[in-house]
């Protein structure tokens, strides 16, 4: 499978999946949660709130793992494996593009002083469980 290959398959895994875990460091251990993930290129972005550990684990170790695509088909069923670097961002302009109605559950509005953006940046993506193949590394 050649990278642009890989990439194409990596990047539509990340466009129709938006809904997968992210691994934080709390007290030294490992710490996941679901999230919901939006993308911009390889790049995701996800919503939390100033109030939740997840910044403190973040503030302390900036790094993650997400698990993004798998579908639950067993064996051939493709998913991203993505380590990254999290930015905390509290952009007026970013939390206004990432916003939509379900957010009301947890925030007032874009506005909301304790909505904020989780920017990842990859550090390495790797494509997994692809039928008849070993796992492929993105070239970043």
């Amino acid at each position: 499978m050649s990278q642009p290959e890989v990439k194409a398959t990596i990047e539509n895994i990340l466009q129709n999946s938006s809904v997968g875990t992210m691994a934080t460091v709390q007290q030294n251990k490992p710490h996941s949660r679901y999230m919901t993930y939006s993308r911009n290129g390889l790049n995701l972005y996800t919503a939390t709130s100033k109030q939740t550990h997840k910044v403190e684990e973040i503030e302390g170790n900036p790094f993650t793992h997400i698990l993004l695509g798998y579908e639950g088909e067993g064996f051939g069923d493709e998913y991203v494996e993505y380590e990254g670097k999290i930015q905390i961002s509290d952009s007026k302009e970013l939390k206004k593009e990432l916003w939509n109605p379900y957010m009301e559950n947890w925030f007032e509005g874009p506005e909301d002083p304790n909505y904020i953006v989780l920017e990842i940046t990859p550090i390495q993506i790797s494509l997994m469980n692809k039928k008849g193949t070993e796992p492929k590394i993105l070239e970043l």
